[in-house]
């Protein structure tokens, strides 16, 4: 194999990586996964499995993000759903889904987007797996969520707050 070109000497690609393949590129990626917080209430039973309603439901979803260690981030996605008729709640259902995010080398408006847009669209799946799971469980058909674009969410935050902050520059300043 040593004729074929010194194929085992020829991988460093990057002569700037610097000697011993140095660490110095951007990477971003899930340490691990799980279940942080999961609360699933079924306030009703056994009535509640007597009613004909179609009930309401109500998906919200939060997304955090804090600092673990100097290239760790724990990043939770909270989904509460709650089902409702007019005769009461038939269930509700609050999870806490959480990834440790590794990044390293990555600038702060890069590392904000991975935090807050691709960690949770990799995170989502599971965490949808886990609500379906609960409300089977409570004795309820599976409540499948629907898809959701992070990224253009996360684009949509972005574009908010920078319009509020050029309203607030544009005020008046208030008298002193």
């Amino acid at each position: 194999m040593a004729d074929q070109g010194d194929v085992l000497t020829d991988l460093n690609a990057d002569p700037a990586a610097g000697a011993n393949g140095a660490d110095n590129r951007p990477s971003a990626g899930v340490i691990s996964q799980y279940i942080k917080d999961l609360s699933v209430e079924n306030p009703n039973a056994p009535q509640c499995f007597q009613w004909n309603e179609q009930p309401q439901l109500d998906v919200q979803v939060n997304i955090a993000a804090d600092k673990v260690a100097d290239e760790v981030h724990e990043v939770t996605l909270k989904i509460t759903c709650t089902a409702k008729t007019s005769q009461g709640n038939l269930y509700l259902i609050d999870l806490d889904y959480c990834g440790l995010m590794g990044m390293r080398n990555l600038p702060d408006e890069q590392a904000h987007a991975f935090l807050f847009a691709e960690a949770p669209r990799i995170l989502f799946p599971f965490a949808r797996r886990v609500v379906a799971d609960a409300s089977r469980d409570a004795g309820f058909p599976p409540l499948m969520l629907d898809p959701m674009d992070f990224g253009a969410l996360y684009q949509q935050q972005l574009a908010a707050r920078a319009q509020e902050q050029q309203q607030g520059a544009g005020a008046p300043a208030g008298e002193a």
